[in-house]
């Protein structure tokens, strides 16, 4: 059985895209995406990335919404290391190759290491041109002025965005780009990451990159302040962690909990109380 699933020509021809991506920050670029044997739609883009570029002594890691013990984030990890029996972990640090589907690590990332994206949508201005030939006319322009507007309507009528998810970001005072649909909380940790991140859109047949240490800004108005999610006056039931990002979840008898979304820094902070 070959390395990694994929035969040499594909990981070849996505490593070639994933370069162009990463020459030219936030630039989404064609690719020709394979059958996997996983339905379009649940992470086939970034898993096509990741087997592209695991290597015999990387350290796999893979999350979704934070959590290493989801269905799709166990079922993704027994896939990858089926084809190449490579080492897994659920410690950021430790990890050299991260697979991601919506979240950031609470601990910051590393030189070396690769954030890789799992992305439903890539294009972000799919929300504003369902014309995909008008779309590219505007990104080669950039001209961004439908997402502008689309802004200020929500700012108008309700004092800021309603965008929760997925808020257009530009990358490198060029390109604006969708970040998957990370929440809020995690924009601004796309900026001046030690880490490469990488976007698969598998269904789409997309890839995106942005370097490390690239320029990332969330598209805002100058007098409008970015706001993200706060948790300021809840803390985490398990291990009692505040300032972090928390799942909101409801117990049996309707009592609301707050829980670390990221658990494996959940799991530290509790191996560092002694529990």
């Amino acid at each position: 059985m070959r390395y990694a699933f994929l035969d040499e020509d594909a990981k070849k021809e996505i490593r070639r895209a994933t370069l162009k991506a990463v020459a030219i920050p936030g630039y989404i670029v064609s690719f020709a995406s394979r059958e996997m044997p996983i339905a379009r739609g649940w992470g086939t883009g970034g898993i096509q990335l990741t087997l592209s570029l695991i290597k015999e002594d990387d350290t796999l890691k893979v999350i979704d919404q934070g959590c290493d013990g989801s269905v799709n984030a166990v079922n993704i990890r027994n896939f990858v290391t089926s084809v190449t029996h490579n080492e897994t972990t659920t410690d950021t640090l430790k990890a050299t190759l991260i697979q991601t589907r919506h979240r950031i690590p609470e601990e910051p990332l590393s030189e070396g290491q690769i954030l890789v994206f799992q992305v439903p949508m890539p294009d972000i201005l799919e929300t504003v041109e369902p014309d995909t030939y008008k779309a590219r006319v505007m990104h080669a322009n950039a001209d961004y002025s439908k997402l502008w507007v689309l802004l200020y309507e929500d700012t108008s009528l309700f004092g800021d965005s309603r965008i929760s998810n997925r808020y257009p970001v530009i990358v490198e005072n060029r390109y604006a780009m969708d970040p998957s649909p990370i929440p809020k909380y995690d924009t601004t940790k796309l900026g001046n990451s030690k880490a490469l991140q990488l976007f698969g859109a598998g269904r789409e047949k997309k890839i995106y990159a942005i370097p490390p240490y690239s320029d990332v800004k969330p598209l805002k108005f100058e007098d409008r302040e970015f706001k993200v999610e706060t948790f300021e006056d809840k803390h985490c039931k398990r291990c009692g962690n505040s300032g972090v990002f928390l799942d909101q979840v409801y117990g049996k008898d309707g009592e609301i909990n707050y829980y670390c979304s990221d658990t494996s820094y959940c799991d530290k902070t509790l191996e560092k109380k002694g529990k």
